[in-house]
């Protein structure tokens, strides 16, 4: 069938805590069955209780957070219940609450680590750097908090005027092997700030050194920032030279080649104890949520952005998680809070409108990606989103006109421009234009000669149409040894032998599809077909009524119930269209 391509080590203490205080693991932003009409609170203990509770299986931490608050006044003494409000407040970043919270949690004697960490942020937002280091005296000693305490203390030891000692908290190979990579990047930034430029220089050119298989850009952003401010363009320009050479439809250093070619410098992102801390934060939430751990690094960054409300990449960061969360007019909050003039403010744009359409509010992605296509005529990267997002909404030829517009801007096609072919292609064959499909599918194997789904969908394809029908089937073959567990691509297999009457071939690689995708309406179907040609009547009958089941295509429903009704023609060889692609 024809298809688009469809708690670790860190996960410490914190995480657990996590877990355990709020199924916080709470996700998707839906409105709560469980709040009062006008979104206030109930009057009693249990129901305020039991509204919070279901409001957090319903996925909805606001109303969770509000409701458990109500029951919280009622029961301030309540433990378990302060813990769960406290957790639900710093992920919904109500720090204002989550603070008092926090006091009370300590108050109280209970050992929690956020509750620990928040009360330290709150002092070094004050400027409090030695009530903040008592705080982070008492973190776990192991685990996450292990981790980060060394890289917060040295920053409230900057905080304090203490840079020797702030170093010596930071030395490269002290504590954790894990850790390294880390310290060495927060030694680099200390030691700039203390006017030690040649160890700043030796220390960010140790992590570079290491970074052999792709740069880490807010490495190269931090590094060839202090380039520039150290009077270096050139070693700047080569740094950038060298990410854009591994990320070459990046738009991420546009506005720090501007600024190269004006002359002017940039501010240090990092400048203060604060920056250093969220900056720490920063570091410690992205490796989280590469480790799945979403929720702790929902929180770290919340306490970033306490400190440091205008971070972009901390901001960029929490939209995705939300995203991730299905939280998506709070990732759109975030994501419209960064400024048209940040770095990465083309960047969050491309992603607003992304979620736009995410959020069935497609009219305005695609207004939003017309005024970024008008705002800059040589930057393909808008036309080809919304390309994309027209051939996902089935508008395929208006599809096809903005992907033709992308690659007028694009003085030369390159290998990694084989999707770009590949989606066009796909737009142009839904919309009728079958050669001029063909022309980009078969440019696309140039560049890409195993793309399993470009093999797939122009192998299928010309199976369809009963041309070159024996190269068609071994590209199919070739895509499913690529990829043997992609049902739609076994589909696409078994269809093909169905298509030229082998019908005991199509029964097996049809079954096997089914198996891998049994919730798949067409697939059901063409199982179906197949039983019948081989006399499995019954059989037949059954996956198609199962097909009927699994909400196929409105256009699909009657030709199964006239199957059902009359059965198959014997040897038809009338193909179907499937839904993906």
């Amino acid at each position: 069938m024809k298809s688009s391509a469809r708690a670790s080590a860190l996960a410490f203490r914190i995480v657990a805590t996590v877990a355990v205080a709020a199924a916080c693991a709470a996700t998707a932003w839906v409105k709560s069955p469980a709040a009062a009409p006008d979104g206030g609170s109930g009057k009693t203990l249990t129901g305020n209780y039991l509204a919070g509770r279901h409001a957090q299986s319903m996925r909805d931490l606001g109303a969770a957070a509000n409701f458990l608050d109500a029951a919280l006044k009622l029961a301030p003494d309540a433990p378990d219940l302060l813990r769960r409000t406290f957790i639900l407040m710093a992920v919904e970043g109500r720090m204002k609450e989550s603070v008092d919270m926090a006091q009370r949690l300590l108050a109280a004697g209970q050992e929690e680590p956020i509750a620990t960490l928040m009360l330290a942020i709150h002092d070094i937002k004050r400027g409090r750097f030695a009530s903040a280091a008592g705080f982070l005296d008492k973190m776990p000693k192991d685990g996450l908090s292990s981790y980060m305490a060394p890289i917060l203390k040295a920053w409230v030891l900057m905080g304090e005027k203490k840079g020797d000692q702030a170093l010596a908290q930071l030395t490269p190979g002290s504590g954790e092997k894990a850790t390294m990579s880390l310290r060495t990047l927060h030694a680099a930034l200390v030691s700039e700030i203390l006017g030690r430029a040649d160890a700043a220089e030796k220390y960010f050119q140790s992590i570079v050194d290491e970074q052999k298989t792709g740069l880490s850009f807010r490495v190269v952003q931090l590094f060839g920032g202090f380039h520039e401010r150290a009077g270096k363009p050139d070693k700047a320009q080569a740094l950038y030279d060298r990410y854009r050479k591994e990320q070459p439809d990046t738009q991420l250093l546009d506005v720090a080649f501007l600024r190269l070619k004006s002359g002017a410098k940039p501010t240090q992102h990092v400048a203060t104890a604060a920056d250093g801390v969220a900056e720490a934060l920063f570091d410690v939430a992205s490796s989280l949520t590469q480790q799945n751990a979403r929720e702790t690094a929902m929180v770290l960054g919340r306490l970033a952005l306490y400190l440091k409300p205008d971070f972009p990449v901390m901001q960029i960061l929490m939209g995705d998680i939300l995203e991730a969360d299905n939280r998506l007019d709070a990732a759109l909050t975030v994501y419209n809070a960064v400024g048209r003039k940040s770095p990465y403010g083309w960047s969050v744009r491309l992603r607003t409108a992304a979620l736009l359409d995410r959020m069935s509010r497609t009219d305005e992605a695609v207004a939003t990606l017309r005024d970024m296509a008008r705002e800059n005529p040589k930057e393909d990267g808008p036309l080809v989103n919304l390309g994309d997002i027209l051939r996902g909404r089935d508008r395929f030829k208006e599809a096809v006109e903005a992907y033709d517009e992308a690659i007028k801007r694009i003085a030369t096609l390159e290998q990694r421009h084989w999707t770009l072919l590949y989606a066009r292609g796909i737009a142009l064959e839904r919309s009728g234009q079958w050669q001029r499909a063909e022309t980009d599918f078969v440019k696309a194997l140039e560049f890409e000669p195993n793309q399993p789904y470009v093999l797939n969908y122009l192998g299928y394809t010309w199976i369809e149409r009963k041309k070159n029908l024996d190269k068609a089937q071994d590209m199919i073959r070739q895509a499913v040894k690529l990829r043997p567990n992609d049902g739609y691509i076994v589909d696409s297999l078994g269809w093909g032998y169905y298509q030229v009457g082998n019908f005991q071939s199509a029964v097996q690689e049809l079954e096997r599809a089914v198996e891998l995708r049994p919730q798949d309406a067409i697939i059901n179907d063409h199982l179906g077909d197949a039983y019948w040609q081989v006399g499995r009547r019954r059989e037949a009958e059954f996956q198609w009524k199962r097909s009927l089941s699994l909400n196929p295509d409105a256009d699909l429903i009657p030709k199964i119930q006239k199957k059902l009704k009359e059965g198959l023609a014997e040897e038809t060889k009338t193909a179907k269209k499937p839904k993906n692609g």
